[in-house]
């Protein structure tokens, strides 16, 4: 079985030293950040021959599908890559309305408000219930 080669277009992405690259998912409806992440280059693959967001943790060091253990997966829409070519957005269907471990929509619920950071978002369902 040979290998297929790696898609030209991974080779135009910029990398940090740590072969990373920052991705954000966005709802595709809404236009709202939903989450913040970081993909390497096999995650970023996989993102766009699935059509399902794969990242890659830092705190585990491995792949992980979103929703692989809660079913609050991101389906693709679209990838685009930024002017720098060191950042991609995901335009995203986000099952389930809940994006964050939290339990929330968004991982973005925290508002600077004179001069403290405030919960701006209620929690949908207990992650005690989404991650048995």
């Amino acid at each position: 079985m040979t290998d297929k080669p790696t898609p030209r277009w991974l080779d135009e992405v910029q990398w940090n030293k740590e072969g990373l690259i920052t991705a954000i998912a966005q709802d595709a409806d809404s236009g709202e950040v939903l989450s913040l992440a970081w993909m390497n280059r096999e995650a970023l693959q996989q993102t766009v021959t699935t059509g399902f967001a794969v990242y890659w943790s830092r705190s585990r060091q491995r792949l992980w599908k979103k929703g692989e253990e809660s079913g609050h997966t991101q389906k693709i829409l679209s990838v685009y890559l930024d002017c720098d070519r060191d950042a991609v957005l995901l335009s995203v269907q986000q099952t389930g309305g809940i994006a964050c471990h939290t339990g929330r929509r968004s991982c973005f619920y925290f508002k600077l408000e004179n001069d403290a950071w405030v919960e701006n978002s209620p929690v949908i369902k207990s992650p005690d219930q989404i991650y048995k």
